[in-house]
């Protein structure tokens, strides 16, 4: 650090304000160095922003019309809702028939044949139970699964045991304090063929200890259990049996509620509007990332207005910072190869039919067009009732449109074409401008901004040697001057007598 320094007593110069003034004009290739290393952070900024833009499309074309659900999207009207519920699964096809409900699903369950006077919050080696136990109950597939408990007989009481049960096996566990008495129900509705849909086992001292049958068919038999049953129902005339209430058939999830007198009627339709929802969504994300990029393309350079200095902003009020560093931060893309390549390859991916689909292949045939204003630079435009029509007609034919799978561009559905092209402009960009959790030396503009670094230091250490020859200069010129002044009061001195 240097030292206070104290000039012009003898000339009475204003020795610092002349070295401060000096050491501007020698600090002007920093502050064009500090400008540029700002104008780079700037472009850095914008270039990630674009990616940020591109990544915010990519994600919207996989999760809406790169999805076949989106597009097999449909309304199911029911005659009786509170007896059967109809819901489309993946379905691209509309559908129709009749269910009739002849009896509900249901659970096996049993409970203990005695009360018991076992503590629950005791020990279970105190009561001689030393684990492990198992449970064979019935599973979602209508066949039993096994499932075995670990006990920690120093550790664990009945009522820890329960939570164990609950939580790893196929069964509801509780015991009645009051009554003494300990229930099992299965989670799964449904009969097991020629079988129980419980089956207990492991440490008998266990179900011993709590009166339990060891089957749920020994409980049905000793009045103390309820056996599984499975569904039954008539769909389009056929009879059907199925262990739970919930099941699908031909892409479509059906659910009973109610057992029914007679046929319930259901019919779908094609829910036009929310498949049209989905690709409104995506030709309005892709407007916004066409507008983005050409509007950075077009951007005005105002090379006059360079980033401001320190000093510079000292010197200003925040309204004329905030005008001044608008016009010095725009056209830091303008003309970009990379965006600009990226523009006209993303209109082709859209423009070209795509191969290998019988019928309407391209976005004109669907209703999607390009703007015939060219000063939007290919945005599109829908013609909803076009659109909807085609929809209607052939939803899953406008899917192919968006993603049919192919080896080549061609074959390729405009989405997945869209993604290969937003993945390779994403990937050149972060070449150029890395990414936030990119180091410098990892991207282009990164080393470019560390070169500048680099100079800068270099420059300040050789600007703090500049103002010390400057001291020492006019440090020799003030000692110049008193000894002037001195040798001339002497002789002023002598000549006075």
């Amino acid at each position: 650090m240097a030292g206070i320094r104290v000039g012009g007593l003898a000339s009475g110069m204003d020795i610092d304000q002349i070295i401060t003034d000096l050491m501007k004009a020698e600090r002007m290739p920093l502050d064009k160095l500090a400008q540029k290393k700002q104008y780079l952070e700037w472009q850095r900024d914008d270039y990630r922003s674009i990616n940020k833009s591109l990544l915010e499309l990519d994600q919207l074309i996989f999760d809406g019309v790169l999805r076949q659900s989106s597009f097999s999207k449909k309304t199911v009207s029911v005659s009786n809702p509170g007896a059967v519920s109809i819901k489309n699964i993946n379905s691209t096809a509309d559908f129709s028939g009749s269910i009739q409900v002849k009896r509900l699903a249901s659970a096996a369950s049993m409970y203990s044949k005695a009360s018991s006077t076992i503590d629950s919050t005791a020990k279970l080696s105190d009561l001689g139970i030393t684990g492990p136990i198992t449970i064979e109950a019935i599973g979602k597939d209508g066949s039993l699964n096994t499932k075995q408990v670990t006990i920690d007989p120093e550790k664990d009481t009945l009522d820890t045991l329960i939570v164990k049960i609950n939580s790893q096996t196929d069964v509801s566990a509780y015991f009645d304090k009051a009554s003494g008495k300990f229930s099992i129900s299965a989670k799964n509705t449904g009969d097991v063929a020629g079988g129980p849909e419980i089956v207990l086992g492991g440490d008998l001292n266990f179900w011993s200890a709590l009166n339990m049958d060891l089957t749920s068919d020994d409980a049905v038999a000793n009045n103390v259990g309820t056996a599984g049953v499975n569904a039954e129902i008539v769909y389009n005339g056929m009879p059907i049996v199925r262990s739970s209430n919930t099941f699908a058939i031909n892409g479509v999830e059906i659910s009973l509620k109610a057992v029914t007198d007679g046929p319930v009627t259901f019919s779908s339709a094609t829910d036009t509007d929310a498949i049209l929802d989905t690709i409104v969504k995506f030709v309005d994300q892709y407007n916004s990332l066409i507008e983005k990029i050409k509007g950075e393309l077009e951007e005005k350079r105002y090379r006059d207005f360079q980033p401001l200095t320190s000093e510079q902003k000292d010197s200003m009020n925040e309204k004329d910072i905030e005008r001044w560093e608008e016009k010095a931060r725009s056209g830091t893309l303008r003309g970009d190869s990379i965006l600009s390549g990226a523009l006209n390859k993303m209109r082709m991916d859209l423009y070209t039919a795509v191969s290998g689909i019988a019928g309407k292949n391209q976005l004109a045939e669907i209703g999607i067009k390009t703007s015939s204003n060219y000063m939007d630079g290919g945005k599109l435009v829908i013609d909803t009732d076009k659109l909807r029509a085609a929809l209607t007609e052939n939803p899953n034919g406008v899917y192919e449109i968006f993603a049919k799978n192919g080896g080549t561009s061609a074959e390729q559905g405009l989405g997945r074409r869209l993604r290969d092209t937003i993945k390779s402009t994403m990937l050149n960009i972060e070449k150029r401008a890395g990414k936030a959790s990119s180091t410098n030396n990892a991207f282009t503009l990164g080393r470019n901004l560390l070169n500048i670094d680099s100079q800068i230091n270099r420059f300040e250490d050789r600007l703090i040697k500049v103002e010390d020859r400057y001291w020492r200069q006019f440090t020799a010129m003030e000692k110049a001057i008193q000894k002037a002044n001195s040798q001339s009061a002497y002789l002023m001195q002598q000549f006075s007598y």
